[in-house]
């Protein structure tokens, strides 16, 4: 199993992680199986997505802090109840084929990692999967 760190920089934040987990797949040598992804935060998450125009990340934030919202209600202790929320709406993992070396996305998807709780250090663990 790989780790692979990431640094937010906001509260709410997607970030591409596309080309980092190419390089990873490329620098180990994997070839043909699958990549699989999981988040081990309780207030970040993953997502496969448009990767083209980062309008669609900004539009996935606005509508989760809508859909969302901070709330006063909210009786954790924390004050970070949306984050746990919105990191249950997305999930904590994603699966990805590699096929010849390369991870395999539709035209415009990309992989992000969903900060809900920033900014902070994180990490992500990645196991690739051998096909049979």
């Amino acid at each position: 199993m790989q780790t692979l760190n990431i640094r937010s920089g906001q509260r709410e934040e997607l970030i591409a992680i596309t080309g980092e987990l190419r390089g990873l797949v490329r620098e180990q040598g994997w070839q043909s199986g699958a990549l699989f992804v999981y988040c081990p935060h309780s207030t970040a998450a993953l997502t496969i997505n448009e990767n083209a125009d980062p309008d669609v990340a900004r539009d996935m934030r606005f509508f989760m802090n809508r859909l969302v919202p901070r709330l006063p209600e909210f009786r954790h202790a924390e004050g970070n109840s949306d984050a746990h929320i919105k990191t249950s709406l997305f999930g904590p993992h994603c699966l990805l084929p590699v096929e010849d070396g390369e991870i395999r996305l539709g035209t415009w998807q990309g992989v992000y990692f969903c900060e809900w709780d920033g900014p902070r250090k994180r990490s992500l663990w990645v196991q690739f999967l051998p096909g049979i």
